[in-house]
């Protein structure tokens, strides 16, 4: 049986390069781990994308069936994604066994800077300018932000540094998330039913709500 765990936080928090150096770190100790990074998938999914609330639920209901099937085939996944409802990352808590949520926290002010000088990526551009737009929809701008109740990591990305942020969750996967994983009873990634966490999703329908130095982007 496999694992994912789930990195969340505003956009410039820091997700994208705490998740990357994670990844670097469990690979190099010869656990694969497949990154689904948000913007990147985002680009196929929603190439002229609209942030309305309607997309933005089909976006991460996708993320989340992929993210399953990935963890299914016995592959263990990093999320790298805002998820800004909780219910999202609620979801996938529910579809599979072995879940750990992490949540970035940092100032909006310091995002906002963040973000204004991050180099080119998979994310988009002005994400914070465009939040004073008319239309846009921006976490933690005009639409409001739900921070994980009870993360089974919490990160400043203001006082850790990048290598100690990963260094944490990577002890946490292999103490929460490895350290019993040939001790599973059962089909891996199925429940009592004999379900797969893709199965459950389908039949699920909308309604699941079930130290120094500092990280830069």
């Amino acid at each position: 049986m496999t694992w994912a765990v789930w990195i969340t936080g505003l956009p410039g928090s820091g997700k994208s390069v705490v998740a990357r150096a994670v990844a670097d770190k469990l690979r190099a100790g010869g656990e694969p781990v497949t990154v689904l990074e948000l913007d990147a998938i985002r680009r196929s999914l929603t190439p002229a994308p609209t942030y309305s609330d309607a997309e933005r639920e089909a976006v991460y209901r996708a993320l989340v069936y992929i993210g399953v099937c990935v963890v299914e085939q016995g592959r263990p996944v990093i999320f790298d994604a805002t998820a800004h409802r909780r219910a999202w990352r609620d979801l996938a808590r529910a579809m599979i066994a072995r879940f750990a949520e992490i949540q970035l926290v940092c100032p909006l002010a310091v995002c906002r800077q963040r973000e204004a000088r991050r180099r080119r990526s998979h994310a988009p551009t002005r994400i914070y300018a465009r939040g004073t737009e008319t239309s846009a929809r921006v976490p933690g701008i005009n639409v409001e932000y739900e921070p994980a109740r009870a993360p089974e990591l919490t990160i400043d990305t203001i006082t850790w540094s990048v290598d100690v942020a990963a260094a944490a969750i990577a002890h946490l996967i292999h103490r929460r998330l490895l350290s019993d994983r040939s001790g599973g009873r059962g089909h891996p990634g199925r429940d009592a039913a004999g379900r797969t966490g893709s199965e459950r999703i389908h039949r699920s329908g909308a309604d699941v709500h079930a130290d120094d130095g500092a990280v830069r982007e």
